[in-house]
């Protein structure tokens, strides 16, 4: 008979420390890598992926259709250099033909991002669910980590919730946010730093008559930069019923996320409604209408993409008569029109969660993490994966990947049987 370590050899129990994304994708990975593992999924919540299942308004943004790793990169405030490399190991192809091989196909939509022709993020659940089974992955719910201890033989001793104990030969965290999370003190406890937690991925509140009764209007490029601290991002800008929401917002968010929340969510920004377009290139727009369109009214003739409504609202602003012809808008009222459309200026007071596209920046330390390995460098045999780490994309299913790519590296290297090469 063999002893309780060669069994283990044989057949390493592999612990993954929550049920979603990346732990899920941890978990198949593992069981598909090397069959003999016998691998737990530990949820400390009623159900599995829940995330996944509210992502992109019930549809899951699976991935983006950008599969040049250096590209890809840049798309994380947080993370970036270190996802670099990883990408080159997992990145959306990979992801995109993972979920072919198993009957789920995946669309692109104009803006890059992607999701299953369902437009049903269970038909992701399923997949993962069935894989599961497939694999052997035994899901545990309602047991929340409280104690992870490593043992002399390089193996974990795990204490849960309900007063349950579990051995495991090697342990993978991917609990999501670790805000208010019990677990960052135990991970601390182990040596690692938790770098600050903050939101991201928010919309803005903003009161001002500017803007009153607008909500639901749109802006397909703009610009938008906090006032004195930030390069300013650019896309889709939506007007909403408590300020402003869009791409432009949420990447602006993201980058500037634990500078706006040192300044309490109260700060000042400029809109360029616009996007790139110069006050030289504006004004040469403007000199444009006055010679060639001079009979034209304002109102109805303007530069950009701008709705009526809200050019309606920056003639108001600027003092413009609705009746007003090019030939006759006088010079302070033209110079009046250039700062509303260039650099509209609004106070922020607040910030509002965007939906379903809640993320927390923040994390354990980037460079405590061995990425080729997704492996602590100061606990042999402990992985992790997902926002647990101080790592942060923008939405259009950067944050999905992160955690595919990040899990599977995970998963391949517990999958590891005694005696192959590291």
């Amino acid at each position: 008979m063999g002893s309780p370590q060669q069994a283990s050899q044989k057949h390493p129990q592999i612990a993954i420390i929550g049920g979603g994304a990346a732990g899920f994708f941890c978990a198949l990975t593992v069981a598909e890598a090397n069959p003999d593992a016998r691998v737990t999924i530990y949820e400390k919540g009623k159900h599995f992926l829940q995330k996944v299942k509210v992502s992109g308004g019930g549809r899951c943004n699976v991935t983006h259709s950008c599969f040049d790793p250096a590209s890809l990169a840049t798309f994380y405030p947080r993370g970036s250099r270190e996802l670099r490399g990883a990408f080159h190991r997992w990145q959306p192809q990979g992801t995109i033909d993972w979920f072919s091989q198993r009957g789920v196909e995946l669309k692109t939509e104009e803006d890059g991002r992607m999701f299953p022709v369902t437009d049903d993020s269970q038909t992701i659940i399923d997949c993962f669910m069935q894989s599961a089974r497939e694999g052997g992955v035994v899901l545990r719910t309602g047991l929340a980590l409280e104690k992870l201890a490593p043992a002399p033989d390089g193996s974990f001793t795990l204490g849960f919730s309900d007063g349950s104990t579990a051995r495991a030969d090697k342990a993978c965290i991917a609990c999501g946010s670790l805000k208010a999370s019990p677990l960052s003190r135990m991970i601390q406890s182990l040596g690692h730093t938790i770098e600050p937690l903050a939101p991201s991925l928010f919309a803005f509140n903003v009161s001002d008559r500017r803007i009153i009764g607008l909500a639901g209007l749109s802006v397909q490029d703009a610009s938008v930069r906090v006032l004195a601290s930030s390069a300013p991002q650019s896309g889709p800008l939506l007007i909403t019923h408590r300020g402003f929401s869009g791409p432009a917002i949420l990447r602006l968010s993201a980058w500037e996320a634990r500078a706006l929340q040192e300044a309490f969510y109260e700060f000042e920004i400029s809109i360029n409604w616009l996007g790139n377009v110069s006050e030289s290139q504006l004004q040469e727009s403007f000199n444009r209408y006055r010679k060639s369109s001079g009979k034209a009214t304002v109102k109805n003739k303007h530069p950009g993409a701008i709705p009526r409504r809200l050019w309606d609202r920056f003639m108001e602003t600027a003092g413009v008569a609705p009746d007003t012809r090019w030939a006759q808008l006088p010079k302070d009222q033209e110079t009046a029109l250039a700062r509303a459309l260039l650099d509209s200026r609004f106070e922020v007071r607040g910030k509002t969660t965007n939906k379903e596209e809640f993320v927390t920046c923040g994390g354990v330390h980037l460079k405590e993490i061995d990425f080729r390995r997704m492996e602590s460098r100061l606990v042999p045999g402990l992985h992790f994966a997902g926002e647990c780490l101080d790592i942060d994309g923008l939405t259009g299913g950067f944050n999905f990947q992160a955690a595919w790519t990040a899990g599977h590296i995970a998963g391949l290297a517990m999958a590891e049987v005694e005696g192959l090469s590291k």
